[in-house]
């Protein structure tokens, strides 16, 4: 009898071939997008082996990686990974189930971050059929084919739109639809200041644009928001398209076919340093924003042409209900789960009412983490390394099994700070820290 890892490997020749020929992405548990799918850090991939030794799931492969805090992408039996090398950002693709590497892509690069974080790329590469989207730190949206890596077009998008460099470079992954391949680029007149420490910035009618994503045209241009970290949405409500960005004054929502804006909600604490970095999570008719500068977070109930507020944490001076500094929260059965705090020996794991705001718990001690969910559990992935399974029930904290995973030496396996959430796809595991990616094999044998 065959093992599910044989089964698998079967199973991903078959979707790499079939795609090829036919240029369509199959029906598997791929993780294509940042956040997976659907930008919501949900797998619909049930059947996992949660029965793991004391030392984690078996390591099937780990590669050694340049810097940057990018979430890596799987699509067709292909993993896609963008670091920085010296002065060039690194696109590389590699075999999903052996760790091969199958092509690079290389484009030069001199970000240097203002504060003194790493200066790889923040974003996440975009797998859309047969191309490949990324934006490195600095802004550079480029297009490569999906078979070879090689480059279809490039755009430099500080120098198009006058982007004034934030504090930490260019952070929201763009997002595709239909046509069109979406980003928050909030750009600014060519007299603007250099940077965000030297004067008032404005924006130039750049907020969000569209590029034809076969070409890199720009297709349409809204609102003079400037650019956050946080990564745009896209949503079907009442049976239209959404596109909701969380950008640096607020969240924006736009028709994504032509860029018309539908309304605005001003949404940032008043600090110069303070950033929207998590992305929208939207269910049904609404949508939670948050972030932890002071104000925290906002539940909407949004509708043609505006809004409704269900419940904001505006006036709460002290115990705002959810509080996230960059990590997106996970929103299932009525309940939000996510890590709550400015700084990391503050943050809290906490479960909110979706409806209310209500804190149903809180855990503290568990340093930022970033949260999937995939099997009807959740795992957690805190800075430091650590994993946790943890069953999500507003009732209680409930942790089932806890991982540090080691070296053949006893290290620590994943050096801090580990940021980017946890990736699922056809029975493995896929962890990044800022030294190395590892694959676990959490497929069941049968």
């Amino acid at each position: 009898m065959k093992s599910a890892t044989q089964s698998r490997l079967i199973v991903a020749v078959l979707l790499v071939a079939s795609s090829m020929a036919s240029g369509v992405e199959p029906a598997a548990y791929d993780w294509p997008d940042f956040l997976g799918p659907h930008r919501n850090a949900k797998s619909t991939e049930t059947g996992l082996n949660w029965d793991w030794p004391t030392d984690g799931p078996p390591i099937v492969w780990q590669a050694p990686l340049g810097i940057g805090y990018s979430q890596p992408t799987v699509s067709r039996g292909r993993l896609i990974h963008f670091d920085r090398y010296g002065d060039v950002a690194r696109l590389t693709c590699r075999d999903a189930l052996t760790g091969e590497e199958l092509w690079t892509l290389d484009h030069p690069t001199q970000y240097d971050d203002l504060l003194g974080y790493n200066n790889g790329p923040r974003c996440t590469p975009l797998v859309d059929g047969d191309h490949v989207y990324t934006m490195s730190a600095e802004g550079i949206l480029q297009c490569a084919n999906f078979a070879d890596g090689q480059r279809e077009w490039q755009v430099d998008t500080r120098l198009k739109f006058g982007v004034v460099q934030n504090f930490f470079g260019v952070g929201g992954t763009p997002v595709v639809f239909e046509d069109f391949i979406i980003a928050n680029i909030g750009g600014s007149p060519p007299d603007s200041p250099p940077d965000v420490y030297s004067g008032n910035v404005q924006g130039n009618g750049s907020g969000v644009a569209a590029f034809d994503k076969l070409t890199g045209e720009v297709r349409w241009q809204a609102t003079d928001e400037l650019a956050s970290y946080a990564s745009p949405v896209i949503a079907t409500i009442d049976g239209r398209p959404w596109c909701f960005v969380f950008a640096r004054g607020g969240l924006v929502s736009l028709d994504p076919r032509t860029g018309n804006v539908e309304f605005q909600f001003p949404w940032r604490a008043r600090l110069l340093e303070s950033v929207n970095a998590a992305t929208p999570v939207v269910e049904g008719n609404e949508v939670f924003i948050s972030e932890s500068y002071g104000i925290g977070g906002a539940l909407l109930r949004v509708r043609p042409g505006g809004f409704d507020e269900v419940w904001t944490d505006r006036d709460k001076r002290r115990d705002q209900s959810m509080m996230l500094h960059w990590n997106t929260p996970v929103v299932h059965n009525g309940y939000l789960y996510g890590s709550s705090g400015r700084h990391t020996g503050q943050a809290e794991l906490r479960c909110v009412e979706w409806k209310s705001g209500r804190v149903m718990w809180s855990e503290p001690g568990l340093r930022w983490s970033s949260l999937v969910f995939v099997d009807d559990r959740l795992l957690c992935l805190s800075e430091d390394g650590t994993l946790r399974v943890l069953r999500p029930t507003p009732e209680k904290y409930d942790e089932v099994k806890v991982v540090s995973l080691r070296d053949k030496a006893g290290h620590k396996l994943l050096r801090e700070p580990v940021w980017v959430a946890p990736v699922v796809a056809n029975g493995r595991l896929y962890l990044r820290g800022a030294n190395r990616l590892v694959c676990l094999d959490v497929a069941v044998a049968k």
